[in-house]
């Protein structure tokens, strides 16, 4: 028997194979570490110009994108630290659909700050409550930066919603936010209930069409379905819709039976009357006064024969939450057996045409009276990355749409909001005393992040504009910006770029909430991982929704 070393300390305690790390320079600044490498990879795509990430995932899809949720979710980041940045941005592309960005840079960006005021001999215990008090002051002058007026907002008045939308959309497309945003409004308006707060996103559906152009986008009031009609009758105007969950067949019995036929003619009066069953279930639908049949699942050929003879225009939606939108817009409740509707059921549609846009055949089922409650944007573009891109941005768009029904007040934008709180939370940072006052500085500091990522993205000299963005909001001028085009300092209400307050609030506290979560962790003990299969994984074949 060979010389075993007994274990020691923790070691004692724990099962082999573990993990353990603990003080400052082993847990804090490690984490700390992971933290500002994520917070790297973000950055440089903050703001319009912000570069692309070029992202494949586990199972090869590629993403090439400078939209920072997206990115994130893909990297699958494994550090524990990191995570938690992770779950801050994604709290914020939920809560808001934008600002993720923001979130994650920003975090790293005060983490980085934290590391030299540890190095310089700070308690990280200290640091967290300056943190702290930043945020709380950075929140109420936040809301002294509050546009006048821009509390009350017409959400049906396509220019004002432009105009808050323009930013969020412009950070994903750069140069196409004025055709994008008004495909958006145009949307959003469209579906936008009598009470704004009960806005659904999943109102505004995406379709994306390879081919054409961005400008050859359009937005349509009702649904886009990528498929075609399945019979031989493509249009129909004004009609009532039937839709059947179960699939249009004839139904075999649940119970195995025999059938003994004797003669020639049981045999074919046996086929016979499985036509007239047929033919009778689809009569009664076509008395009903429905002109489309819409089925969840397959259509028999014989229940397609007699569709045709009746008239009927066929649609097949194979899944279930096309389907249920498709009730949606229409208004119809989809049945589950096929039988004769009762009216109530019916649903109407203004036209249902299939058409062929690009090479593909869409089928378009349109209601432009009444109470539409889907619209559709058809996306056109050349490449589908470039059409996931643009898809994103119209998320974004729609996001801040849902945002501002909420609360529509605005900062100005463009930096000018970012510069400002730095200013004001230094100054508040000489008045505190104690070892605080460092830690509220150094938060002051990381919010130069902003106009500084956003003029180095732009290939400007960011000293230059840094110094005449604080010699402006000295003089007090806080509404100066970045023109990023001309690469000056420009008052933003001239340009026109606004921010929502409720995305900068969130951001900035999400941010601040995960650097502190960051800094409270002293020890990493670590489990030996567990062998078997992974979890985290969905079961194959599952769809996007």
């Amino acid at each position: 028997m060979g010389f075993q070393m007994q274990p020691y300390g923790i070691q004692t305690m724990l099962k082999e194979g573990h993990k353990h790390l603990s003080g400052l320079d082993e847990a804090v600044l490690k984490n700390i570490d992971a933290c500002k490498q994520l917070s790297a990879i973000t950055r440089t795509s903050l703001g319009p110009n912000g570069m692309n990430k070029m992202v494949i995932n586990h199972l090869d899809k590629l993403f090439v994108t400078n939209d920072a949720a997206t990115i994130v979710n893909e990297l699958e980041v494994q550090h524990p630290a990191a995570k938690i940045l992770v779950l801050a941005s994604k709290a914020q592309q939920e809560e808001i659909g934008d600002g993720a960005n923001l979130t994650i840079s920003f975090a790293g960006e005060l983490l980085q700050n934290a590391e030299e005021l540890i190095r310089m001999g700070l308690h990280p215990s200290e640091i967290i409550s300056g943190y702290t008090k930043a945020i709380n002051k950075t929140v109420e002058i936040l809301e002294q930066l509050v546009e006048k007026g821009s509390e009350n907002i017409d959400v049906r008045n396509k220019d004002q919603v432009i105009c808050r939308m323009k930013a969020a959309v412009a950070s994903k497309q750069f140069g196409q936010e004025d055709i994008l945003c008004s495909l958006v409004a145009d949307a959003c308006i469209q579906v936008c209930p009598k009470n704004p707060a009960n806005f659904n996103v999943d109102n505004v559906r995406v379709v994306k069409l390879l081919g054409g152009g961005l400008h050859n986008s359009a937005v349509v009031r009702g649904m886009v379905l990528k498929s075609d009609a399945v019979g031989s009758i493509k249009q129909v105007e004004k009609a009532k819709v039937a839709v059947f969950a179960s699939g249009v067949d004839t139904s075999a019995t649940e119970t195995k039976g025999t059938v003994l036929i004797h003669s020639a003619e049981q045999l074919e009066n046996y086929s016979k009357t499985e036509e007239a069953k047929v033919e009778e279930l689809i009569k009664a639908v076509a008395d009903s006064g429905a002109k489309v049949i819409v089925s969840g699942a397959a259509i028999g050929e014989m229940a397609l024969h007699f569709c045709e003879r009746y008239k009927l225009m066929v649609l097949k939606i194979s899944s279930k939450f096309e389907l249920r939108r498709f009730c949606r817009t229409t208004g119809s409740v989809a049945m589950l057996k096929l039988s004769q509707p009762n009216p109530d059921d019916l649903g109407h549609v203004d036209s249902i045409t299939v058409e062929e846009i690009g090479g593909v055949r869409v089928t378009i089922a349109k209601n432009e009276e009444g109470g539409n409650s889907v619209a559709t944007v058809v996306l056109r573009g050349s490449t589908d990355s470039i059409l996931d891109d643009l898809e994103r941005a119209i998320d974004d768009g729609v996001n801040t749409y849902k945002a501002m029904c909420r609360d529509s007040r605005i900062v100005p934008g463009a930096a000018a909001t970012e510069i400002e709180l730095a200013r004001r939370v230094k100054e508040f940072s000489y008045k505190e005393t104690g070892l605080d006052q460092y830690a509220i500085a150094k938060f002051a500091e990381s919010f130069e992040m902003v106009p500084r990522t956003l003029a180095e993205n732009a290939g400007l000299n960011e000293m230059e504009i840094m110094s005449s963005l604080y010699a402006e909001h000295a003089s007090g001028n806080s509404k100066v910006g970045i023109d990023l085009e001309e690469g000056v300092c420009k008052d933003i209400s001239i340009l026109d770029v606004w921010d929502l307050y409720i995305t900068k609030f969130f951001a900035l506290k999400y941010a601040a909430d995960a650097a502190c979560t960051v800094l409270r962790v002293d020890q990493i003990i670590m489990a030996k991982p567990a062998g078997g299969p992974k979890r985290d994984q969905p079961a194959a074949g599952m769809d996007e929704d």
